[in-house]
């Protein structure tokens, strides 16, 4: 009887057979240089930078590059475009259609896309409207109908999507039709109802915190927030074993950081305060980009948008992923539906009609989320909005026309999916796709 001494056991736990000495010892050596970048200093990140660079990792630097270059452009032009006046508008007027961007980076995640986002923000105020004009329902009631109508609107669209198997660009182009109609139907005749000025929805957008304390306390409290974050996350990693980022990195991004948020309390302090809108988003951002980045769930969309069947063979419930994303992406157009009849004050035929489709895509497009899935984050939305309002409020100032915005809006998103093109293509060369 033959023995096959390969599959023999050895007689102590130390002692173990190895075919191959140099190549076990090689294999345990050999170390990915990315892990090594913040033990070399600065030439570790200079080094670090370019190989992204070199592999079509560009991340958002090509929507903050573009964003400055619109802001010195339009500056240049007008200088009333960096008044304080200016940028507190523009940053109540981006919270709507970046909420509804918000729910489309969800979507974008999947590789998918949501057609139906305008018509159910239309649908959300209209509702809130009829229930709370019209028919005298309890503000607060009538919000929160308004909302999970959205929420059922878009899990609807992900049941036919996940369950059924209709592609998801015909279910939401039926949902944008449908939903376009039931916004009208609800209006009835009128087509316009006024909201109450003092009430809940109309504060979202009216309501400043005039003491100058409001603002610069969310500037410390969100400065704070990112230190005690990286901090107690870099100590997490080294009782790991795991590299992490040396204290003196985390010193200069919160620094950065500091001056940033300080920089834009000064500016609203300089106008009426802080806009309640723009708290509420920033909390909307946080919220979202935790969900995404820490949670299981985070990684369950991610993994659906790099993979369908290898998160299936991972166990992953891909309907159940699938309808959800959608969910939510209806949950945030009915959210900046309501923050969009805010800022009118009214629900009308017009509402989710427009540009205000294309531009909530647009916006998650143009921050760096990627339309082929698995890439982007929620403040790609905060980006892109930005970049979306900055050139509208720029050509009004110049008096330019509305086609004319159009066109550069265009312009200025076929040049992102293209990078966006381009850089997929490099990172596959590099193998990093």
């Amino acid at each position: 009887m033959s023995i096959d001494k390969t599959s023999a056991a050895p007689d102590t736990p130390g002692d173990h057979v190895v075919a191959n000495p140099e190549a076990a010892k090689a294999a345990v050596t050999v170390v990915d240089p990315r892990l090594l970048v913040r033990e070399q200093g600065f030439g570790g990140y200079v080094t670090e930078f370019k190989r992204k660079m070199k592999s079509g990792d560009l991340g958002s630097i090509p929507v903050v590059v573009g964003l400055a270059v619109i802001w010195i452009i339009f500056q240049s032009l007008n200088s009333n475009f960096l008044t304080a006046g200016n940028l507190s508008d523009m940053s109540v007027a981006m919270v709507g259609t970046g909420m509804i961007a918000v729910g489309i980076v969800f979507v974008l995640l999947l590789g998918e896309i949501d057609l139906s986002v305008g018509s159910v923000s239309g649908v959300a105020g209209a509702g809130f409207a009829v229930l709370n004009v019209t028919n005298g329902m309890n503000e607060w009631l009538a919000f929160v109908l308004a909302i999970v109508t959205g929420t059922v609107a878009g899990a609807l669209h992900g049941f036919f999507f996940a369950k059924i198997g209709v592609p998801a660009f015909a279910v939401t182009l039926a949902g944008l039709l449908f939903w376009n109609g039931f916004m009208l139907q609800v209006l009835g005749d009128n087509g316009t109802i006024n909201l109450d000025p003092d009430g809940v929805v109309a504060q979202l957008t009216s309501y400043y915190f005039s003491d100058v304390a409001a603002a610069y306390g969310l500037a410390v409290v969100v400065t704070a927030g990112y230190f005690l974050s990286s901090f107690l996350g870099n100590r997490r990693r080294e009782a790991a074993g795991v590299p992490s980022r040396p204290l003196s990195e985390t010193i200069v991004r919160t620094a950065l950081l500091a001056v940033l948020a300080f920089a834009v309390a000064i500016v609203f302090n300089q106008y009426k305060g802080l806009p309640l809108a723009v708290v509420i988003f920033i909390v909307v951002l946080l919220v979202t980009d935790f969900v995404l980045r820490r949670t299981a769930y985070g990684r369950k969309v991610f993994a659906l948008g790099g993979s369908v069947e290898a998160s299936r063979r991972a166990g992953i419930n891909v309907e159940l992923v699938r309808i959800s994303v959608f969910a939510i992406s209806g949950t945030f157009a009915a959210v900046g539906g309501l923050f969009i009849a805010s800022k009118i004050a009214a629900a009308n035929q017009g509402a989710g009609g427009g540009d205000l489709l294309m531009n909530a895509i647009a916006a998650a497009v143009i921050g760096g989320t990627s339309l082929f899935g698995g890439r982007g984050r929620t403040w790609n939305a905060l980006l892109g909005v930005l970049v979306i309002v900055s050139i509208q409020y720029g050509l009004a100032l110049e008096g330019i026309a509305s086609p004319v915005q159009y066109m550069i809006t265009g312009g200025v998103l076929l040049a992102t999916v293209v990078i966006d093109a381009v850089t997929r293509k490099t990172q596959k060369t590099a193998g990093r796709a």
